[in-house]
């Protein structure tokens, strides 16, 4: 499993990386996080607002940072 940010490195980016190493964490899954801070490949995902979270290339959600809790049920509900 492949959890991508997307963002710039702003603040709310910061906020939600911290937040999805919580959920990874409380799930007790293994995932590979990765931070996508490239505008180029940002546009790519087609996502024009960030913060953002992919799981496996598929965006979760953009321009808002969900808590711990609802980044959890995100990922187990799309997760493969």
């Amino acid at each position: 499993m492949k959890l991508q940010i997307l963002g710039t490195g702003c603040s709310r980016c910061k906020t939600l990386t911290t937040r999805v190493e919580e959920a990874v964490k409380d799930l007790g899954i293994i995932a590979e996080i990765e931070k996508i801070e490239d505008i180029e490949e940002i546009v790519k995902f087609g996502v024009m607002s960030t913060p953002a979270l992919a799981l496996d290339g598929k965006i979760l959600f953009a321009g808002r940072v969900p808590t711990t809790r609802e980044i959890g049920e995100l990922i187990n509900s799309n997760k493969k």
